[in-house]
Order: C-alpha cells, then structure tokens, then sequence
C-alpha cells in the first residue's frame, strides 16, 4: 500500500458500523441531547451527492407533542418503538433543492436552470429522492459512530407526515428513524445475508 494511502479503519470501527451493529427495535429511557443531534448533521452533511446539491431534510422529532402527530401517521407496527425513541428522525428532501446550486456549486452556475421547469419536475424528484436516500444512508453510519442505535423505517402515511409537518409541501417524506439507545435484550438474532457470489459481480 502507498505510505500516503489511508489505512483501513481497526476491526473494533467497523464492528461499530457494520458487523455489530443491529437495527433496533426497542429502547431504553436515556435521552438524546441537541448537541448530538447537531453533531450528527455536522458528519452527515459531507457524505457526496450528486452536483453537492444536498437535498436531504432531517427532522428531528423529540418532544411529545410533535411525537404524538408523528405516531398517528404510522403503522401499527412501529408505533411502540417509536414512543419508546428519544429521537425520530424524519427523512425527507427538498422540492426546491435545486435552487440553492449557486451557493453550494459556486463553479457550475448553470445547475438552478439544469433542473428547472415543469418539464423537469420528475427528473429532479428521482435526483432528490435519490440523493436523501444516500444522505440517510450517511445518517445512519454517523449514527453509529457516535455510539447511537438506529432504528429505519417505512410503513408510515406520507401523506399525513407531510401534511402535518410540511404544510407547504416543499418537502417531501423519504423514510423514517428511530435514533437512541437500543433495549439490547429485545433484539432479534441476526438474520442472514446474501453471500458475495449472489449479489455480486466481477466484470
């Protein structure tokens, strides 16, 4: 390996990350402070998207109030879980991201106009839904890193999400996450994965 090339990260991170890490289904009574939720985006902002156009919108809700609209909006399934969450995130992205191209591309100034239109509504969708899919992703992985246990999810109504928490409808529901501490002896046993040969391919 050149000396200048970056070293793998120690098994015990990727145990973090990846290998050890589980969805969580239940959680314990310890809060999450704003400040870990500040220092989460502050990771989460520099995973790559497409033109750095960032369409992704989180939400974090926490207090009960805001939980309650929440809870009406999802599947009997996830109810539970997300009360016992000190954090649900919701993830959405913008309908509009394309507008902030000048500050966040300052070298491409044609992005605003690549984007716009009627013409190109359902282009720009899949770029944002696209997009906040990976910065999700990156949320996530951050997560994990600063010793949080997360919890994705669908089964939900957007349209309520999106009624009651963006009324202006210039942000749209992605997925959902509950964020916290995991009630370890409520986890399931790790199901299976896919080996490489099946889910791969070396061309």
């Amino acid at each position: 390996m050149n000396a200048s090339s970056p070293s793998a990260l120690a098994d015990h991170v990727l145990e973090r990350l990846f290998t050890g890490a589980r969805t969580a289904n239940r959680f314990v009574a310890r809060p999450v402070p704003d400040r870990l939720l500040r220092e989460l985006y502050d990771l989460v902002k520099f995973g790559p998207t497409a033109s750095n156009l960032c369409p992704a919108r989180f939400t974090f809700v926490r207090g009960p109030e805001a939980k309650e609209r929440l809870l009406r909006a999802l599947d009997p399934g996830n109810v539970e879980r997300t009360k016992e969450a000190p954090v649900t995130v919701i993830v959405g992205w913008a309908e509009d991201f394309h507008l902030r191209g000048p500050e966040l591309f300052p070298g491409r100034p044609d992005l605003v106009a690549v984007h716009a239109g009627d013409e190109r509504k359902e282009a720009r969708r899949e770029v944002a839904f696209r997009n906040s899919s990976l910065q999700g992703a990156y949320m996530i992985i951050a997560a994990r890193a600063l010793g949080l246990d997360c919890g994705p999810m669908s089964g939900f109504d957007p349209e309520v999400i999106e009624r009651d928490f963006f009324p202006d409808r210039k942000t749209r529901v992605n997925f959902l996450c509950n964020l916290g501490y995991a009630d370890r002896a409520a986890q399931f046993p790790r199901l299976p994965r896919l080996p490489f040969d099946e889910a791969c391919a070396l061309l």
